[in-house]
């Protein structure tokens, strides 16, 4: 079975979404580790009542880009983790990390990319004035949110929305898009080639 490790640093709506799915048997995979890079993520009790070992690393432990990613890359080796998964993991990865799980770190965006990278992509499409937004999963490069896309689920954008009702809207299908995500390469049905994700029957 896919040994899972989750990085998170806020409410871990992302990370409930893949403990419910593991409890319905729908994951295909088990959640052996979270990593927090807040010491008071509200994700962190979520973990810890779903009875998953839960790690805390922060900036001021590990000032160093280098250094913390290197204590992060010692544990998730100690817990054999085979799928990384960034669930509103708000650090951006170093490329030592990157290659040393090289087609293994799946994230969740809240735009339909390559669109509105970065933070604040919902607000982004709000100011942009577009009609479709929504959600993408995509395998983890040195490049931010640009690597090979999983998954995609339009979202139409209202007039009436802000970005804070656009991503409320959007955030249930990140949830869904995710837990199916996971689920497609825990059941070895993920392949890449030539920078696009082929997803096999």
């Amino acid at each position: 079975m896919t040994r899972i490790g989750v990085l998170i640093s806020g409410r871990g709506t992302n990370l409930q979404a893949l403990i419910d799915a593991q409890n319905r048997k729908d994951l295909c995979g088990e959640i052996v580790l979270v990593i927090s890079s807040k010491s008071k993520a509200l994700g962190i009790e979520r973990a810890r009542k779903a009875g998953i070992q839960v790690e805390i690393i922060t900036k001021k432990m590990y000032p160093s880009r280098s250094d913390f990613d290197r204590q992060l890359i010692m544990i998730l080796k100690q817990a054999q983790v085979d799928l990384i998964v960034l669930a509103g993991y708000m650090r951006i990865l170093t490329r030592q990390f990157i290659n040393e799980f090289h087609s293994r770190i799946i994230n969740v965006h809240p735009s339909l990319l390559p669109a509105f990278k970065g933070v604040k992509s919902q607000w982004q499409a709000i100011e942009f004035g577009v009609r479709v937004s929504g959600c993408s999963t995509h395998f983890v490069t040195c490049e931010m949110d640009a690597g090979p896309i999983i998954l995609q689920k339009a979202v139409p954008v209202l007039f009436s929305d802000t970005g804070q009702s656009l991503a409320d809207r959007i955030l249930p299908e990140e949830h869904r898009l995710l837990v199916k995500s996971v689920s497609l390469f825990c059941e070895g049905k993920l392949s890449i080639k030539d920078d696009r994700v082929i997803i096999k029957e």
